[in-house]
């Protein structure tokens, strides 16, 4: 039989418990992961001191606790200690526990939590709609790529003068080329080797690498979570997927004076990426000071080819999102000048990878 205290946990609905002086008693998982709070760190605290700088909030809860009345509040904006503003529908109502005196329950729902599942699923169907039409598009390139490097040899043993040979060369090559593009669209082929991972190994190997490619001169912040648990991954290409991702972020800060990139890792209950709910995920950010991302490129970043760089392939992007997907999970990216923000979204339960 469930107690009361797995029924809470298991709610997408955040709830907080606030005694008569207004001080948190309990707090679900679900709430700790949309106000970006810890259970230790909350748990004590006054309301206002949880979020002390959303007003709105406050007044009312005060509200509920004076009238002792249910109160609702439609698209309220809280913002957080992070100076992140959210959007949720907020629900308190009077407790009258037998010893103590009143207190509140509040429930808290993120409005944009239905909109984002939309939108990860609609993601998530577009990219496998784009890797089949590349799939078919490849098989088609690369029969004719064959049969013209083909020719190019052959014709190259049959020249009477071995200085034409240069342009039948030319010819080989730009096909090994081409070939080796199309290799990139599709991807890694290999099966994935998941076993137990630390993340924080990963994004370690990724900030060495880096920080000798941009000769010493990028600072790198790590915001590690030490209590975070092992992650089912394949370390190879979860490293070519973070090594993708903070690669681009160091190129978007080469015009920064101070180019800086943040590490941070986070464990996040109930979450639920495309149609599928996670007990517990591994959430990596990468962040970084550059200028941020053009509006008009945002909602196709992760297409094949899409680049804001005039020497980019457009490719980095696009594999590790294929990637982080095989993996079961998710890659998010928001960004605004100053601040763009990839995020890894990573299932800690095993069976939810792919090698499809």
């Amino acid at each position: 039989m469930p107690t009361s205290d797995h029924i809470l946990e298991s709610l997408s609905t955040g709830v907080i418990a606030l005694d008569s002086d207004l001080r948190i008693t309990a707090i679900n998982a679900a709430a700790q992961n949309l106000l970006q709070v810890s259970e230790a760190r909350s748990l004590g605290l006054q309301a206002e001191q949880l979020l002390p700088r959303a007003h709105d909030w406050v007044s009312a809860i005060r509200q509920a606790q004076d009238d002792g009345m249910p109160v609702t509040r439609r698209d309220l904006i809280l913002v957080l200690p992070s100076h992140q503003e959210i959007h949720v529908d907020l629900f308190i109502a009077p407790l009258f526990p037998e010893q103590g005196g009143p207190g509140l329950l509040v429930e808290l729902q993120a409005v944009d939590r239905l909109l984002r599942i939309s939108r990860e699923e609609s993601i998530l169907n577009a990219q496998e709609t784009t890797r089949t039409v590349i799939r078919g598009l490849a098989h088609e390139i690369k029969n004719p790529l064959g049969g013209v490097r083909g020719a190019a040899q052959l014709l190259a043993r049959e020249l009477p003068d071995e200085r034409l040979s240069e342009y039948t060369q030319i010819i080989i090559q730009e096909a090994d080329r081409l070939r080796d593009l199309v290799d990139r669209l599709l991807g890694s082929h290999k099966e994935l080797t998941l076993q137990p991972l630390n993340v924080h190994e990963v994004l370690e190997h990724v900030r060495n690498l880096l920080f000798a490619e941009s000769d010493q001169t990028l600072t790198f912040e790590r915001d590690y979570d030490p209590s975070l648990p092992e992650v089912p991954g394949d370390k190879t290409q979860l490293i070519q997927a973070v090594l993708n991702i903070t690669r681009n972020a160091l190129q978007a800060t080469t015009d920064i004076a101070e180019c800086l990139i943040t590490l941070r890792t986070r464990s996040q209950r109930q979450f639920t990426i495309g149609t599928k709910r996670h007990r517990l995920v591994c959430r990596i950010d990468i962040i970084d000071n550059g200028p941020g991302i053009p509006e008009d490129l945002q909602h196709a970043i992760f297409v094949p080819m899409v680049t804001g760089r005039a020497d980019g392939t457009g490719l980095g992007l696009s594999i590790s999102q294929s990637i982080i997907n095989r993996h079961g999970g998710l890659l998010e990216c928001t960004s605004e000048p100053g601040q763009t923000r990839f995020s890894i979204y990573l299932p800690m339960e095993k069976n939810h990878a792919k090698n499809s």
